[in-house]
This record gives structure tokens, C-alpha cells and sequence, in this order.
């Protein structure tokens, strides 16, 4: 059995992960059996590590006790060979203060925190609850700045701010603004995509890796597309970036996306039995389901 991957400044949580899935069961229950299911799918399937309990794990419908079964169940699967990073992100710092707390003592390798949605705090708003966090744990932290779902961007201001804090390592960016995202690693921060039609970009702008969803899928592709391109065969890198297409597109191109194409796929993979979802998320209907067979196939996923 491989070991955990080796961290360093530049990869401080490796280097392909992904954002995973929570499985549930048809009364809505956690199955926490498939959740481990699917982290044993990824970890087989090229990546370094995994994100439990983020916005594809849908952690605003899950409970603290939820998220600790969760983390528990995906260390246990995968924790002595993988990075597991706890999503601790919520719009309430409390709350995300107790997540961080209970993701150490379950034996997290990192946190993922996200700046808070819908509150739409302002910069200093957003630089205490960052701070609040960071200092209830003494894991590394990897801030999450998506603003497509928060309503906020991180600053600048911000960043450099956070940086000065020890733990505060990385950034997943669900922005795409390459030349800001250089401006963050000057500062010394490792940039992660979150984004997974960003990826090779990301790369070619001096980014640490991914934090996927295509990945429940497309492991094995990014991976090669990842060593490629840092061993300098960019043609290579592209050619892979290229044959995933139109799985990104299937699984992040659609409006009812993320957690839901995310399960679907799964399914098709036969990782899951099911594509279960928590409300207000509905699961993809058959029409839904069709075209994203369509596109894992066409990138030879299927």
C-alpha cells in the first residue's frame, strides 16, 4: 500500500485532488460505507488526496455531527495513503470554529475554508472569521475563494493579511484571474484550481494542482496531464486537457451541476448504486443523466 503523499511548500496537499462526493441512502441518511467508496475510487484513481464535506459534499445540508462521521469514515478508508483535507467553511464562524476543532481531533491533514456566503461580510469581516478558524486548530488551511457562490471575493488585502499566519499555506481559486493568482504565490501562497476547465492554465501560471469534481471521473487523466506538464511535455498536457473536455463540460457545464453530476457519475462508474441528493439539490433526471453519459464517453471515462 502507497504511503501519504510527501508535502512541501510548493504542494502543500499534493497535488490532484478532488472535491468528493457524499453518498446517501434513499431515506436521505449518510451512507457512510459508499462515502468511503468513493474515496477508495479516487485514491485508486490518480489522486493524492481528497476534500471532504465542501460545496460537492454538500455541507450546507449536512450536520456537525454528519461531517465528523464523514471525515472519520474517508480517514479511515484512505487516510494512511491520502491527503484528507476537512471542508470547515460555513457562514457562520462559530460554527466553522467547531468544524475546525473536530476535524483536528479526528485526524485531518488540512482544513478548506471558505469565505463566508450570503452574509457577504466585508474584508475585515471576512479576515476575522478567517482568523477565528486558523487559531482554533493548528492544521495547515487552505482558503477557498469562489465568489460565484459566496457573493465576496477575498481581497488582497486580505491575502496578504492571512499569510502572515503560520498555517495558512494555499489558496483554492474558483476566480480565474491568472495574473492575480501569480500575485498570490509572490506573496507565497500555493495556488490550487478550483475550476476544473482552469486546470492546465493554472499549471502554465505556476499552480500547485487541482481541486477537482471532474475527478471523480477523469483521475487517471489528470494525473498524466499533471506529470506531463511538469516534466516539460506541454504537448502531452494539452493533448489530455483536450480529451477531458467534454467530460468537464458534462459534469460542470449544466445549470443543476456539481454535487449532482458529481453522484451521477458515480453511478455510471458503478462506485455508487444511487445518485442521491440532499434538498434543496435535486438528482439529475434521465434526460440529464444521458447527456452526461454522453460526455464521460466521449472523453473515454465510459
Amino acid at each position: 500500500m502507497s504511503a501519504k503523499p510527501p508535502s512541501s511548500p510548493a504542494t502543500p496537499f499534493g497535488t490532484v485532488l478532488t472535491a468528493m462526493a457524499t453518498a446517501f441512502h434513499d431515506d436521505g441518511s449518510v451512507d457512510l460505507e459508499g462515502t468511503a467508496r468513493i474515496a477508495t475510487h479516487l485514491i485508486d484513481h490518480g489522486h493524492d488526496g481528497v476534500v471532504v464535506s465542501g460545496t460537492t459534499g454538500e455541507s450546507p445540508t449536512t450536520t456537525t455531527a454528519e461531517d465528523g462521521e464523514i471525515l472519520a469514515a474517508v480517514m479511515d478508508a484512505v487516510g494512511d495513503r491520502a491527503v484528507v483535507v476537512a471542508g470547515v467553511g460555513t457562514n457562520a464562524t462559530a460554527h466553522s470554529v467547531e468544524l475546525a476543532v473536530q476535524a483536528e481531533k479526528i485526524g485531518a491533514d488540512g482544513l478548506l475554508l471558505v469565505t463566508p456566503y450570503y452574509n457577504k461580510p466585508s474584508p475585515a469581516g471576512v479576515l476575522h472569521h478567517f482568523r477565528s478558524v486558523v487559531e482554533a486548530s493548528g492544521l495547515p488551511v487552505m482558503l477557498y475563494d469562489v465568489p460565484s457562490r459566496t457573493g465576496t471575493t477575498i481581497t488582497m488585502e486580505t491575502y496578504a493579511a492571512a499569510i502572515e499566519w503560520e498555517t495558512v499555506v494555499a489558496v483554492k481559486d474558483a476566480v480565474g484571474d491568472y495574473a492575480r493568482g501569480v500575485r498570490l504565490m509572490e506573496l507565497g501562497y500555493a495556488v490550487y484550481s478550483g475550476d476544473d476547465v482552469a486546470n492546465l492554465g493554472w499549471l502554465a501560471h505556476g499552480g500547485a494542482g487541482f481541486v477537482s469534481v471532474a475527478g471523480h471521473a477523469a483521475g487517471p487523466l489528470l494525473r498524466e496531464m499533471y506529470d506531463a506538464f511538469t516534466a516539460g511535455d506541454h504537448a502531452t498536457a494539452l493533448a489530455r486537457f483536450t480529451t477531458m473536455l467534454p467530460a468537464i463540460d458534462a459534469i460542470m457545464g449544466v445549470p443543476n451541476y456539481g454535487a449532482t453530476t458529481a453522484k451521477a457519475t458515480l453511478e455510471l462508474l458503478g462506485v455508487l448504486d444511487n445518485r442521491n441528493v440532499r434538498a434543496p439539490l435535486v438528482p439529475l433526471d434521465e434526460d440529464e443523466v444521458a447527456a452526461l453519459r454522453v460526455g464521460l464517453a466521449a472523453s473515454g471515462l465510459l
